[in-house]
Parts: C-alpha cells; sequence; structure tokens
C-alpha cells in the first residue's frame, strides 16, 4: 500500500490543474482580499490566512475524487481489483494521499502569511495552526472518494467545484462570518468548513479548541467516511 500511495501523490502533485486550483489560487484570493485599499489589519490578515488555507486544504482533498472517477473510467480500479490489496486498503491508501496533497496548499498559503503580509506567531503557533489544518481536512478528503466512487468524471467535477465553493462560502472560509445575515450565520456553525477553520483560528489566537467544533468535524468525518465506503462498495457492483 506505501508504493500504491507514493504513485498516487506523485501523480497528484504532478497535475499542474491540481497546483493552481489548489495553491495558487488560495494565495492570490488572500493577499488579494487583505491588501485592497492598502488595509493594514494584523487580524484580519491572520484570520483570513487561516481561512484561505483552509480553502486550499479543502480543495486539494476534494480534487482526489476527480481523479478517483477518471481512474474509475480509465479501468484503473478495475485492475487495482486484481493486485493482492483489499478494498479496504485501497481505500485507506486513496484517503493516505489526501493527508499528503493538502500539506503544500496549507503551508503556501502560511508562508504567504508570515513573509508577504506580516503575521506574526510564535513557532508553536505556526506548527500547530499547520497541524490543525493538516488533521481537520480528513472530511473533505472523505467527501471527495465517495463522490468519485460514485459519480462519473465529468459529474464529479461539477459536484466537486460546487462543494468547494459551497462550502467555503457559506463556512467563512472568504468571508468573516460576522458580515453574514443572522440565519445564514446560524447554519455556518454547523458546517466542517466553519469549524475546520475555526480550530486553526483560535491557534492563532493562543486559545486553547474548544470541544463543539471538535464534535462537529467528528461527526461529519463519520458521515462522509460512511459515504465514501457506500460509494465504493458500490462501485464494486458496476466496475
Amino acid at each position: 500500500m506505501t508504493a500504491y500511495v507514493r504513485l498516487e501523490v506523485r501523480r497528484t502533485l504532478r497535475d499542474i490543474g491540481f497546483a493552481i486550483s489548489s495553491i495558487a489560487v488560495p494565495v492570490a484570493m488572500y493577499l488579494l482580499f487583505t491588501n485592497l485599499g492598502g488595509q493594514n489589519d494584523a487580524a484580519l490578515k491572520t484570520g483570513m490566512m487561516v481561512g484561505m488555507a483552509a480553502y486550499g486544504a479543502l480543495g486539494a482533498a476534494l480534487s482526489l475524487g476527480t481523479g478517483v472517477a477518471e481512474d474509475k473510467s480509465a479501468g484503473w480500479l478495475r485492475q487495482l481489483r486484481i493486485t493482492p490489496m483489499t478494498p479496504r486498503q485501497v481505500v485507506t491508501g486513496r484517503a493516505l494521499t489526501g493527508t499528503v496533497v493538502v500539506l503544500p496548499a496549507i503551508t503556501v498559503v502560511l508562508l504567504a502569511g508570515g513573509l508577504l503580509n506580516g503575521v506574526r506567531l510564535d513557532a508553536w503557533q505556526w506548527a500547530v495552526t499547520a497541524l490543525v489544518l493538516w488533521a481537520g481536512s480528513l472530511p473533505f478528503t472523505l467527501l471527495g472518494l465517495g463522490n468519485g466512487y460514485r459519480l462519473t468524471a465529468q459529474t464529479t467535477g461539477v459536484v466537486n467545484v460546487a462543494c468547494t465553493l459551497g462550502l467555503a462560502v457559506v463556512g467563512g472560509l472568504w468571508f468573516p462570518v460576522g458580515l453574514f445575515p443572522h440565519w445564514l450565520a446560524a447554519v455556518s456553525r454547523f458546517t466542517p468548513t466553519n469549524r475546520f477553520s475555526e480550530l486553526g483560528v483560535s491557534v492563532t489566537e493562543g486559545t486553547v479548541p474548544g470541544l463543539t467544533p471538535l464534535a462537529v468535524l467528528l461527526a461529519w468525518a463519520a458521515l462522509f467516511g460512511t459515504y465514501a465506503a457506500v460509494s465504493y462498495r458500490r462501485s464494486a457492483r458496476t466496475v
């Protein structure tokens, strides 16, 4: 399975489209949103840094689903079924790939915050923020895998883009939740993206993440994990 994970990581990181959408776009949006009109709000730059790093991780995690759907249509999944790898190992291998490919998106945005936007944090805060965002991206990897195993390649791409934009906007990754109407702010609190970024923001503020964000993320991880498993079993009957 280790060789399989290395293969999938190399395939993903070599994809120019992945690099642009998951790394270049979040960095560009972060620098644009935080420097419009010459504003110099340190708290805004720090909060947006976490939000855009989370957005990059979200896009990178979901993009795995598009690769899965393309592999399915190309017959790669059929080939994997005749290898010694079990279905659980195949799904686990893809999930582990997701834990690797989200790192560049998170790292580059954090670097942009520290080197270009003057964000100042203690060394432990930088490390823990990256760690929290890395671990918190798991639910989105599972969602992407579920979409990839269940849908066609073309449909998966469309659905993943819709999920990325919808979860980013409603979850408050692009704009502060405080700017939302009351009803939308209430909905946002139940989204995995909102709680995902909340964990990172709490670290940058020097506070301990609460239990509620963790509970919400774990609930979504369980839901998306079940979705991925069911979708994989369904694909086994059709591929």
